[in-house]
């Protein structure tokens, strides 16, 4: 890619891999990823953002590709992974910074806003809700139950780690391709991803993530409103998390817009990034 650079910087008692493009004296904007992708998921987002001027940070999260990986559960609470986002606003010497989460990523997004506002200067999610709307869809939606099955797996010891990776992560790859419209992940991008999913330690580091919720991370987040500007960007078409918990995800912000994009499943950023660019882009400048 043109113009990125890599770096790993200190943040929050761990190291921190991370892309970096854009001007310096940009408004800083950083791309948080979800499970399981890293840093390379928000490539078609990365230079489009640093081309309009934004100083773009996109970090692997703890857990993730070349970043650190904490062994212990607990350290994958929401508060552990919003205070990593904090240390980057502050190593780049910025007062505050547009967010810009997907999946996981948007999770540790809202956590931010919620609690840290200070930092958040507007908040733009994709296909996440917000953590709280999550029961309340489950009382409203039996079939979200069935779309978070996963979840209950996950948190085994040992097998979901020797599931996924059999077959050189043949379970993940089938996952991405099966969950997204056709094409959208290429070979080449495919290899990537297993690249980074290789890495020591890696497998395990990610499922933990979801191992925290037990440990209670997501009561972590409060259900006090969001005051930041907020807009969410959802594809109609994802199989993980149901439309009604973006609807939902409206009733705990102050100032919040909601986007549907068709022909979009729960990797819209990826199947449609010239409607995803010029949506963050609006967004941004108004």
């Amino acid at each position: 890619m043109e113009n990125v650079k890599f770096q790993f910087i200190e943040t929050n008692g761990i190291k921190l891999h991370m892309a970096v493009a854009g001007p310096e004296e940009g408004p800083l904007v950083v791309l948080l990823h979800g499970f399981p992708e890293f840093w390379f998921g928000w490539k078609n987002q990365l230079q489009f953002l640093a081309e309009k001027g934004c100083r773009v940070v996109v970090p692997d999260q703890r857990g993730y590709n070349l970043s650190d990986k904490p062994e212990e559960i607990d350290h994958y609470t929401v508060d552990f992974l919003r205070d990593d986002i904090i240390g980057i606003i502050e190593h780049f010497q910025k007062e505050t910074a547009i967010i810009i989460g997907h999946d996981w990523g948007g999770a540790v997004a809202w956590h931010l806003a919620a609690t840290r506002p200070e930092y958040v200067e507007q908040l733009i999610v994709l296909n996440i809700p917000h953590p709280k709307a999550m029961p309340r869809v489950f009382r409203k939606n039996p079939l979200q139950w069935i779309k978070s099955s996963y979840i209950a797996f996950f948190q085994l010891p040992n097998l979901p780690e020797k599931a996924l990776s059999k077959g050189e992560f043949k379970a993940m790859q089938q996952s991405l391709e099966q969950t997204s419209n056709k094409n959208t992940f290429s070979k080449q991008e495919i290899e990537q991803y297993k690249a980074a999913w290789s890495q020591p330690g890696a497998l395990t580091a990610m499922l933990n993530w979801y191992r925290a919720i037990r440990r209670g991370s997501l009561g972590q987040v409060p259900e006090t409103k969001i005051q930041v500007p907020v807009r969410i960007i959802w594809g109609l078409g994802d199989q993980f998390l149901s439309p009604m918990l973006a609807k939902e995800s409206l009733a705990f912000c102050e100032d919040a817009d909601l986007v549907f994009v068709g022909e979009a499943t729960h990797w819209v950023h990826h199947e449609q990034p010239e409607i995803i660019n010029r949506l963050m882009d609006q967004f941004i400048s108004k």
